[in-house]
């Protein structure tokens, strides 16, 4: 009798700890964005309620910054060659100047590392001295960005903080064949 006892505890915890992982999983914090290898950080949330948009309200694909205390959207224009970088707050909404005159993107593809500087265009909206929004027109930027394992970090400093974010950029888009 000892035995069946003993046995049924042990079933009883193994539901127990099952049903616990079961709930705790249906529960966690779900994307609609597929999770980028960008490595976004949206792993190690704290818990608060937010939405995760599947892209920036200029169309282009959003960058984590920090613990989410930022975002970036990258628009990549392939007819004129540009990539765009527009800052914005923490829900991805609304943009966020700032006095930065340039921002990075460091970019390894191939064995080989680039550094590409982004300058400051400001936006209508922008406060004079800041701008939410950055471009470059290098032709090569926008073509190493196409580039299959192709590993791009933005690098950006904000209200004296540094920032790095991974870039992932979709290789599924319309318009052209990799």
């Amino acid at each position: 009798m000892k035995m069946t006892q003993l046995f049924a505890g042990q079933t009883a915890r193994f539901i127990a700890t099952t049903l616990l992982l079961l709930s705790l999983s249906a529960f966690g914090c779900s994307s609609s964005t597929a999770d980028k290898p960008s490595g976004d950080g949206h792993s190690e949330h704290d818990g608060h309620d937010h939405d995760h948009p599947s892209e920036g309200p200029h169309g282009g694909s959003l960058i984590e910054l920090g613990a989410e205390e930022y975002h970036a959207e990258l628009v990549h224009d392939e007819k004129a060659g540009s990539v765009t970088i527009y800052l914005l707050d923490s829900a991805a909404k609304v943009a966020t100047p700032i006095d930065a005159t340039e921002l990075t993107i460091n970019l390894k593809h191939d064995g080989m590392g680039e550094q590409f500087k982004l300058t400051a265009s400001p936006d209508a909206g922008d406060p004079t001295g800041k701008s939410s929004k950055f471009v470059s027109s290098d032709a090569e930027l926008a073509e190493d960005l196409d580039h299959e394992g192709a590993d791009a970090q933005l690098v950006v400093t904000i209200g004296g903080k540094q920032y790095r974010g991974a870039v992932a950029h979709d290789h599924d888009h319309e318009g052209h064949d990799h």
